[in-house]
């Protein structure tokens, strides 16, 4: 691919809240572009992106997909994202490879929590964005709210680029701004045809407020355009530039509205994608370092060497492992061998190809600004693709850690082998799935980011991998920290293999907010490096098991305060054992407690059924940060442990009577309660610190 032709590509990804139309957006695009020749639709499973049985039985996004299409000359690469809470680790990896993103919200909703999430995560990555306030054929759809939860809730500077013609019952077009008239929409050809008419006269005073903030916004990136702002001379084609520039700089951004099931303004979204979305040569290089730790930056162009991320594994059933990979500069042809330069082997590329949901196009040859996928026998995500002879290594991409957990295994004891085989494949796949054992009885733990999630996996172990399986009851994944300051040494002294190892070292624990904080403080200056970072390293070795109940450690402060050398016998092994030692005498004595996740919880609920509601959430040991009146419902935010949080959904269906909704995602870890403590440590077993 020239770098003509990289100009003409846009790589971008649709995110937002479950059930906020994301799915059915994507259909349309791919209807109007011609890459389908139907309308799929989510509530009756034909939606080409949902491919999965499970998200044709649920009606949601589980796995992210990637399509690719036509408009205007422009070839547009999709990734159409999940909007449930416990599959956002699709969303960030989808993130980190895209040059741009379409953010929708639901005209009634508006900022729902896994829309901040998503939100964040393309602020994190620098994702240009434009909006698209679907739904707007809903009743209590309210555009300008959408716009001020924007503001507010988002910080984002939004522009209304494309204004509502009536809401609810009443939405019957949109205006452009930048064009000046109103668009009407034909149902008989399922959209495809519009119709260009004036602005009706009832809307003409929001037209004209919208086109003075989108002029006035867009001049100010330019001295000359001031100059024609202020003259009355600044051209909706001089408009169109500067929303562009000011879209990638992420200065704005561009909101457009519309009604994707009723067929309504998404040419005008497809329009946005292609003009105001960056082509991937006008993004600044990617940072990377060489194996000797030195940085390089590298252009995305095809004039550079071969380099790739892998931001997805797959186990297609008639490919094997597929890797999905992000071209960032050069090009490579099927075939041709690449280093891996996470483990340092070599691999062929084989079966080059293209997605459409689960359906595949053959490449010959890929290049900078593609995505595509490839037969790689041993990768992950994350992992980065060079030549042999041009390693480097792109920064990589992080996962949040699982949050419950529950045991599994097989109906028939002759199915081990393959559950443990369908475990590790799906592991490979979803990098924020773990599987762990636990030790005391031995049981397979199944590790993921909500009940949902590990509902998905065990239903997939036995669609997929054909094996029958028996789950035990979901668990919280609890975290352990210290509630008071504390010291300890440990003095390390052992002859290994007939050699002498010495180390010793004195820490002081503090409680932190989250994380493994580690701070040297001696005083001696002359103290070997290398065996501060042994002690570093035994400490962060031993955080894996706390005292209380062997749970993971979160949220301390370790000082590293005295160290004593040897004259013969000091090495990094005696330093590293030294540093956990004296960690687990800190945590011991630092009065230990436990953490939980709490989640925040945002429900929607009639008026009648608030109190009610209330009640249930104090019930669960949460708290209500926060109501609001939305029409006829009110917005309730709150912070609930996770562990009160199991079968929530059919207790607020029976409290409501099937008419409240909710949503939930990860807040933090919060200390529990001493009684609480008490009578989980008595429930596992425990009796006294270990």
């Amino acid at each position: 691919m020239s770098s003509s032709q990289t100009d003409n590509v846009r790589n971008i990804g649709i995110m937002a809240h479950i059930d906020a139309g994301k799915t059915t957006t994507t259909e349309r695009i791919l209807f109007y572009s011609g890459r389908v020749h139907r309308l799929g639709d989510v509530d009756h499973g034909t939606a080409a992106m949902d491919w999965m049985p499970q998200e044709k039985e649920r009606g949601i996004t589980i796995q992210s997909a990637a399509t690719t299409c036509l408009w205007n000359s422009h070839q547009i690469n999709i990734i159409d994202t999940p909007g449930h809470v416990d599959f956002t680790a699709e969303v960030e990896r989808s993130l980190r490879v895209l040059d741009g993103a379409v953010a929708v919200f639901c005209a009634v909703g508006g900022v729902e929590p896994q829309s901040e999430t998503v939100w964040h995560q393309a602020d994190k990555y620098n994702v240009p964005r434009i909006a698209f306030v679907n739904k707007m054929d809903r009743q209590g759809a309210d555009y300008p709210h959408v716009i001020d939860m924007m503001r507010d809730m988002l910080g984002a500077k939004p522009l209304s680029v494309i204004l509502p013609i009536g809401n609810g019952s009443s939405f019957c077009g949109i205006i452009d701004v930048i064009g000046g008239h109103a668009l009407y929409f034909d149902e008989t050809s399922h959209g495809s045809k519009f119709t260009h008419e004036d602005i009706p006269e009832e809307n003409l005073d929001d037209y004209n407020a919208a086109k003075d903030i989108l002029w006035e916004s867009t001049a100010m990136l330019d001295e000359s355009a001031m100059d024609d702002y202020c003259k009355g001379t600044l051209s909706p084609e001089r408009v169109t530039q500067l929303l562009r520039k000011g879209t990638i700089e992420g200065t704005f951004v561009p909101v457009l509205c519309g009604a994707a099931l009723k067929n309504i303004g998404i040419q005008q979204l497809m329009d946005a994608i292609v003009d105001w979305l960056p082509a991937p040569s006008e993004l600044p290089p990617i940072p990377a370092h060489r194996k000797d730790g030195s940085s390089v930056n590298v252009r995305r162009s095809t004039d550079e060497s071969f380099s790739a991320l892998v931001f997805k594994v797959q186990c297609d059933p008639h490919l094997g492992r597929l890797a999905f990979m992000r071209v960032y500069s050069g090009s490579i042809a099927d075939g041709q061998h690449v280093l891996n330069n996470t483990t340092g082997r070599k691999d062929r590329l084989t079966r080059l190809v293209r997605m459409h949901a689960n359906k595949r196009t053959h490449l010959d040859r890929v290049a900078a600004g593609d995505i595509a996928a490839a037969g790689l026998k041993d990768v992950a995500t994350g992992d980065t693709l060079t030549f042999p002879d041009m390693p480097l290594i792109l920064e990589s991409i992080e996962f949040p850690d699982p949050v419950i957990q529950m045991a599994i295994e097989p109906m028939s004891t002759s199915d081990d082998k393959a559950l443990n085989d369908a475990l590790e494949s799906l592991a490979t796949e979803d990098p924020s799935f773990r599987v762990g054992i636990d030790e005391e009885s031995g049981q397979t733990l199944i590790k993921g980011m909500g009940e949902l999630h590990l509902e998905i996996i065990a239903s997939r172990i036995q669609r997929e991998k054909g094996v029958k399986v028996r789950t035990g009851k979901p668990q919280v994944s609890y975290r352990e920290s210290i509630s008071s300051s504390a010291s300890g040494s440990g003095e390390f002294r052992r002859s290994i293999q007939g050699r002498g190892h010495f180390g010793n070292a004195v820490l002081r624990v503090e409680p932190a907010d989250s994380g493994i904080e580690f701070v040297n403080l001696l005083k001696d200056k002359e103290f070997p490096d290398h065996f501060t970072e042994a002690v570093e390293r035994g400490i962060m070795g031993s955080v894996g098991a706390g005292p209380l109940a062997g749970y993971p450690v979160d949220g301390i402060r370790v000082e590293l305060q005295e160290a004593a050398l040897h004259e013969t016998d000091s090495s990094e092994t005696g330093y590293a054992y030294a540093g956990a030692m004296a960690l687990r005498e800190c945590l011991r004595n630092g009065k230990p407690v436990l953490k939980e996740p709490v989640m925040r919880l945002d429900i929607i609920c009639p008026s009648d059924y608030v109190g009610e509601v209330i009640g249930d959430v104090n019930a669960r040991r949460g708290s209500v940060l926060n109501m609001e009146p939305m029409g006829e419902v009110q917005s309730i935010k709150a912070r609930v442990p996770l562990a009160e949080l199991f079968g929530y959904s059919s207790a607020l269906r029976s409290l409501t009577q099937g008419r409240a909704g909710f949503s939930m995602q990860f807040h933090d870890y919060a200390r529990i309660a001493e009684n609480i403590t008490r009578r989980l440590l008595e429930q596992m077993g425990i009796t006294s610190i270990k």
